[in-house]
């Protein structure tokens, strides 16, 4: 559906007109990097004592209490909510968000209420947002051997669910129906771009939570910032210099969008990398063995999806964790086994045993569990060869993509840039995992237990050999 437009020239009338007021700083267009705030004089902080330079009305913030309040003022929008939302804070935020663009679509013909300051204020939002959701085929590609990859293409397919979800319980809406039905003007593109909003503006404040707040979430981030932003006792949301910072005259004022932020979460929530950023953090999903008979059984006890964890220490030797790998490596004849308990009300449970003990609940520990047991070097073995092998099968996919890439020639340069570093960072990080996982698995190997097991497995299979042998 498009969407209305709001020229920037009368941003300072909508801000008057909802009580938001700027002290000594200005919106602006910035080259590279769209709208923000500069200075409109030279600002300083040197005594800890500084005015307000933004401030904002608790009822512009769209917030969890903000989306109650408008569900009570339009009956249309009360509908959509009951039927679709509830779910979590950000399905209300953009199906909120969603009424905003139709009511500010100068395709709507009518419905749905009347206007609110957010839906003139939606129309000063971008239709472009660099984020990966949005990105071309070509420009995904970039991804390819990086943590990024899978975590698009699952928001892809989420996004598609929830947004097929919607469109199936609004089918009894007449005019719900009409505006997002098969075929109707909202489009699951729409959807895309709704979520990429969100995800970039989104703010976690001290009082209110995870909102989105006018004008504030036009602020662009840098490390160190030179502002920050808080909620006063009248619980308006203000933007204040941090102690120290000195702004000259045009200079952009900027906040912390998280230094401890990892590459990956920078560029999935904002469309960009932090090269300053000290953070060097990388999440991969965690698959079960394609031959293991008890898969289903360790996934369901596990409670939640599977991840390998990497992260980078202030020595520079990486750090790894992955609680369900331990889990995955053992099997029956290790000690673990389900079993399926009856209660006396008749329901059943799913209990898993260790060792003949009861650890359904400490399947997320099971490291530590089997630090008891004799063969535990040897599960440890196991567990740092499948991490080991995650690790290799993702700096090939680098490798591959490094050797046979080609430009399309239609990328966007900031993503081509972003993605570069992304990929730098997080093959640097690999390299580092994957050399001490090598270093580790060498001396598990000369470890005598790991030894002795390993002779054992062999001399078995050596056996069952001559048998087969000799029964053929």
């Amino acid at each position: 559906m498009r969407k209305g437009k709001f020229p920037l020239s009368d941003l300072p009338a909508w801000c008057m007109l909802h009580s938001i007021t700027f002290a000594g700083v200005e919106v602006a267009s910035i080259e590279d990097r769209g709208l923000g705030l500069i200075a409109e004089k030279r600002l300083s902080n040197e005594n800890g004592e500084s005015p307000a330079l933004l401030t904002i009305p608790r009822e512009l913030v769209l917030s969890a209490a903000k989306i109650e309040e408008y569900a009570k003022e339009s009956k249309d929008f009360c509908e959509l909510l009951a039927a679709a939302g509830h779910q979590s804070l950000r399905r209300d935020a953009l199906l909120f968000l969603l009424a905003q663009l139709i009511l500010s679509s100068p395709d709507h013909d009518g419905g749905l209420g009347g206007s609110t300051a957010w839906t003139h204020y939606f129309k000063l939002l971008p239709t472009q947002v660099p984020v990966p959701t949005l990105w071309s085929a070509s420009e995904l590609s970039l991804l390819r051997g990086t943590s990024l990859e899978p975590a698009v293409i699952a928001k892809h397919s989420a996004l598609e669910r929830e947004f097929d979800h919607i469109r199936d319980v609004t089918a009894d809406l007449p005019r719900w129906n009409r505006l997002i039905g098969t075929g109707a003007a909202i489009t699951l593109d729409d959807w895309v771009l709704l979520d990429a909003l969100y995800r970039s503006r989104s703010l976690a404040l001290p009082t209110s939570g995870e909102s989105m707040v006018p004008c504030l979430d036009l602020v662009n981030h840098s490390n160190p910032a030179t502002a920050y932003f808080e909620e006063n006792t009248q619980d308006e949301v203000v933007l204040l210099l941090r102690d120290g910072a000195n702004l000259l005259e045009k200079h952009e004022v900027t906040i912390d969008y998280g230094h401890d932020k990892s590459p990956a979460e920078m560029l999935f929530s904002y469309g960009f990398v932090d090269p300053t950023s000290p953070a060097r953090r990388i999440v991969l999903p965690l698959e079960s063995m394609d031959d293991d008979p008890l898969a289903k059984a360790k996934l369901y006890v596990f409670g939640s999806a599977p991840t390998l964890k990497i992260l980078d220490s202030e020595t520079g030797v990486p750090e790894w964790d992955a609680p369900f790998v331990h889990l995955m490596c053992l099997n029956d004849e290790d000690g673990l086994n389900f079993q399926i308990l009856q209660e006396t009300d008749g329901s059943q449970h799913l209990r898993m045993f260790w060792q003949g003990l009861d650890v359904t609940e400490k399947a997320e520990d099971m490291e530590t569990l089997i630090k008891r047991h004799e063969l535990c070097q040897v599960f440890r073995l196991r567990a740092v060869t499948v991490v080991s092998g995650m690790i290799q099968r993702q700096l090939q996919a680098l490798a591959a993509y490094d050797r046979n890439s080609g430009l399309a020639g239609d990328e966007r340069p900031h993503i081509v840039q972003a993605a570069s570093l992304l990929r730098d960072a997080e093959k640097d990080l690999f390299e580092r995992t994957f050399q001490l996982l090598d270093n580790e698995k060498l001396q598990l190997l000369a470890d005598e237990s790991v030894k002795a097991y390993l002779s054992a497995v062999t001399s078995d299979a050596q056996q069952e050999s001559i048998e087969d042998n000799d029964f053929s």
